[in-house]
């Protein structure tokens, strides 16, 4: 399959899915029956999840997936974020969308998806990624929030979900590279009401690891340290899938062997740091001359 046809593919999944999600995401309904739905959607449709699905509420910005035992349910009036990454062969779309339970909250959303929109509307090739920055700043404010500045979209290539170069959602003048043709972008704003710090800091475990380096172990934990690098290569996964694969406490030794020795590397969440409500959206985009192509649209 073709590079082009692999990219538009994926990101035909995920916006499929995207869709889909929004009528699951109600009060009482389990986190871990979202994240597992939404992986399943992607399989049903050709793909594979390019990261476990995140599903965050309220304050947390970004990087939370259920363990295999996850009890925690979406809350009453909470505003929660569904992040969706698909890959065909290698080849990523990683797309989201917030579900307001909270009608005093809608405009977080609104100002989200509009930063969204300005910010694609700014790309082409040679634009430099501070001015995509600013539009999407600019948008933010024009609706009464504020984007969170340590957050950032980011190049993505086969089988790498972070491929370096990123797009500030502020106006930065650290991030003046130019975007050339080709190249593929997560474009990902975020935003908080307009008096809260509007910075992300590291919280508790986020149940998504990755690959880092191949260590001397045996029995299961070498068995489950070539699954991984055979399942996974260089993308993140959830703890459930490898425990799913590896049940019983045997299983869990294993992979906590794993992390202990640092063979796995373990994602923190992403809290905003006044623990205000956070609002993201999100698309995948394929820079062009005169502007780009939404591959998740």
């Amino acid at each position: 399959m073709e590079e082009l046809e692999a990219l538009r593919r994926a990101g035909a999944i995920a916006s499929q899915v995207r869709k889909r999600v929004i009528g699951l995401v109600k009060p009482g309904v389990k986190l871990i029956d979202i994240c597992e739905k939404v992986e399943q959607w992607i399989r049903e449709l050709g793909g594979e999840p390019a990261f476990p699905c995140n599903v965050d509420v309220d304050h947390v910005a970004a990087h939370y997936t259920s363990p295999i035992d996850d009890e925690t349910r979406v809350p009453e009036d909470s505003l929660v974020k569904v992040d969706i990454g698909v890959h065909v062969e290698g080849y990523i779309a990683d797309t989201a969308v917030t579900i307001c339970l909270n009608p005093e909250l809608e405009y977080l959303v609104e100002a989200a998806e509009e930063a969204l929109e300005e910010g694609i509307a700014a790309i082409r090739a040679g634009v430099r990624a501070s001015e995509v920055g600013a539009a999407i700043e600019e948008a933010m404010k024009r609706l009464g929030a504020r984007p969170i500045r340590n957050l950032t979209g980011h190049k993505v290539s086969r089988y790498t979900l972070h491929a370096g170069s990123v797009i500030p959602n502020v106006s930065s003048m650290l991030e003046r590279h130019r975007l050339e043709i080709g190249e593929v972008y997560a474009v990902e704003p975020f935003s908080v009401p307009r008096e809260a710090d509007g910075v992300v800091v590291d919280g508790p475990p986020s149940n998504i690891y990755i690959y880092r380096k191949k260590r001397s172990v045996g029995g299961l934990a070498k068995r489950m340290l070539r699954h991984i690098q055979a399942e996974y290569r260089t993308l993140p996964f959830a703890s459930r899938w490898v425990l799913k694969a590896f049940p019983g406490m045997e299983g869990l030794e294993a992979f906590e062997q794993l992390l202990r020795i640092g063979c796995l590397y373990s994602y923190p969440q992403l809290l905003e740091r006044s623990h205000a409500p956070v609002a993201q959206a999100e698309h995948t985009v394929i820079v062009t001359e005169d502007g780009c192509e939404v591959t998740t649209a």
